[in-house]
């Protein structure tokens, strides 16, 4: 493996978020020579902002090999939490006993059904279980349920983990693995050489053999430069984080969950800011007051903290992957999905890398979708 002052290495790794670190990460596992450029705290760090949902259900409507997709992740995730525990000690505190989306009314009720029924009638769709459950069927599992809640869908594969342990345990993996972690170091430039690519990072340059770009928000400039086309926006999530409080909730719902320490969070807004990464008040208030109809309880809960961090969405809402035609060894990988995916990333992507190709599976993911006009409903 390289020693931090080697200027060239076999993979550069663009991103050192949950997408990047977890493809390197895997990289390394197939003893490929890696090296993560990562800019820093300037950064946009929507991994650090992630609400840590591993979830399935509501996933592919459009597009069934995305759902595929991550059926495999999630099935995946507890060999790739294994692994990080075994060789870091550091547990990303995977938690996997199903999710549930919650659903206050009988219109809910009816257009949930609707939407999981057509989900699952798509042609090619994975073949997996779920669920609606009535109000008796949840009140029995949480007596302390509100009185407008009708009831919920489940999903057995459904789970969520700690974001930020997750990227502590990758970083912490990399000393042991041999990665060349370089923070502070944004990407200015890549330059295609006739063997391998240059990467212009910190004022200095520094030569791989293959690069892969996995820099969220970034990738749109980046990818570029080595002839490929990834059309990423910006979309504004909102957290509310509620102080810790006795273990009450064992499923992870769609815009609730507990983590491992008792803490209470609070997510899923979707707003069209741009790059504002500021909260809104009335968005905040929205979930607060849906979090309190789900469980009456979190009325007297203090909130200790609230944040808004930036989604990385391609115009149908559905990851990327693809390899330079013209620039062969030069990837991208993006997707809004890093902890869901994570696995997925670690133990399958990076396989294919290091293989130098992409498999048929992600031919549906390649960029070609947007310039051919096939048009994929958002999930």
């Amino acid at each position: 493996m390289s020693t931090p002052q080697t200027a060239h290495t076999r993979f550069a790794v663009i991103g050192g978020g949950l997408v990047g670190s977890a493809i390197a990460y895997g990289l390394a596992r197939q003893n490929e020579e890696v090296a993560v450029f990562d800019e820093g705290d300037l950064a946009f760090r929507a991994s650090r902002a992630n609400f840590g949902l591993v979830w399935v259900q509501s996933k592919g409507l459009g597009m069934p090999e995305y759902a595929e997709w991550t059926l495999r992740s999630a099935t995946l995730w507890r060999e790739f939490a294994a692994g990080l525990i075994d060789s870091t000690g550091v547990d990303p505190q995977l938690s996997q006993p199903g999710g549930l989306h919650i659903l206050l009314s009988d219109d809910e009720w009816a257009r949930r059904k609707a939407f999981l029924e057509k989900l699952h009638a798509q042609p090619g769709f994975p073949k997996y279980s779920w669920r609606l459950l009535d109000r008796v069927d949840l009140k029995s599992m949480y007596p302390g349920i509100g009185p407008e809640v009708v009831g919920a869908s489940f999903t057995q594969y459904d789970g969520h983990a700690n974001p930020l342990r997750l990227l502590r345990a990758l970083h912490t993996a990399f000393a042991q693995q041999g990665v060349v972690y370089r923070p502070h170091h944004a990407v200015d430039r890549i330059e295609p050489l006739a063997q391998g690519f240059a990467i212009h990072a910190a004022g200095k340059r520094y030569t791989c053999e293959r690069v892969v770009i996995a820099a969220g928000l970034a990738n749109a400039r980046l990818a570029p430069m080595v002839g490929l086309n990834v059309p990423v926006r910006p979309q504004r999530g909102e957290i509310i984080v509620l102080e810790r409080m006795k273990p009450f909730l064992r499923h992870p719902i769609l815009t609730l969950r507990q983590t491992g320490e008792g803490t209470v969070m609070i997510a899923e807004a979707k707003v069209e800011a741009g790059f504002d990464r500021s909260t809104d008040m009335g968005v905040l208030g929205a979930l607060a007051r849906r979090a309190v109809k789900t469980f009456p309880a979190l009325a007297e809960a203090r909130a200790v903290r609230m944040w808004g961090a930036l989604r990385i969405l391609s115009p149908d809402g559905f990851p990327i992957y693809a390899q330079s035609e013209r620039h062969p060894g030069a990837f991208a990988a993006t997707c809004h999905s890093g902890v869901t995916l994570a696995g997925a990333h670690a133990l399958d992507l990076a396989p294919q890398l290091a293989a130098a190709e992409l498999d048929a599976r992600m031919r549906p993911f390649s960029p070609q979708r947007f310039v051919e006009g096939v048009n994929y409903v958002p999930h």
